[in-house]
């Protein structure tokens, strides 16, 4: 791990998105430190609506087989090359953060619920990227299987919103553009 000092201008505008990992392991005190820091995001009630089922480790190993299962169903025709192709994506990270929020059946504080735990993953990569550790927020349609969520101990009522992949990296994208504030504001009353 680098340590960084990032204005915040620095960090939000600099951070990308890291889709290819070096598969060098992220230390479980290093991710517990991000965390730590992340849960001051804003959240309405100080609800604090998200818990974590984290991935880092000796836990990886097991996680990736199940990942495997649905990222890549037909795994078992494929040769070692093609599978290891398939699953390249899902097998370079060092860390796995699969954020669960509650399922509230009333519309305000579900809403509530997400958009806090957006900024609870945001301030997540953010921290991980002054540490000089990348991160992928990544919503696969089978985080709702109910095969998927069992193993990870998702109850009736919750939902995850989030699969965090967390890794070092050895090239940073390039930014991609961005709307300007003259793009994107309507001022009030013109």
């Amino acid at each position: 791990m680098k340590e960084q000092s990032l204005t915040v201008i620095e960090a939000i505008t600099q951070r990308r998105s890291i889709k290819m990992f070096n598969g060098q392991p992220i230390d479980r005190e290093d991710l517990m430190s991000i965390i730590d820091d992340a849960v001051w995001a804003p959240n309405h009630g100080n609800r604090q609506p998200w818990r974590l089922v984290v991935a880092c480790g000796p836990e990886l190993e097991p996680l990736k087989d199940l990942i495997r299962e649905f990222a890549v169903p037909n795994w078992k025709e494929l040769s070692e090359d093609e599978l290891q192709s398939k699953m390249s994506k899902f097998s370079l990270p060092g860390a796995y953060v699969f954020v669960v929020i509650p399922e509230d059946a009333r519309q305000k504080e579900r809403l509530e619920d997400f958009a806090a735990a957006s900024s609870f993953i945001q301030n997540m990569q953010l921290l991980a990227w002054d540490k000089g550790i990348g991160a992928c927020w990544k919503t696969p349609a089978w985080l709702d299987n109910p095969k998927f969520r069992e193993p990870m101990g998702v109850k009736t009522g919750e939902r995850i919103i989030s699969m965090l992949q967390f890794g070092y990296y050895d090239l940073v994208p390039k930014e991609k553009p961005r709307k300007s504030a003259s793009e994107i504001v309507t001022i009030f009353g013109e």
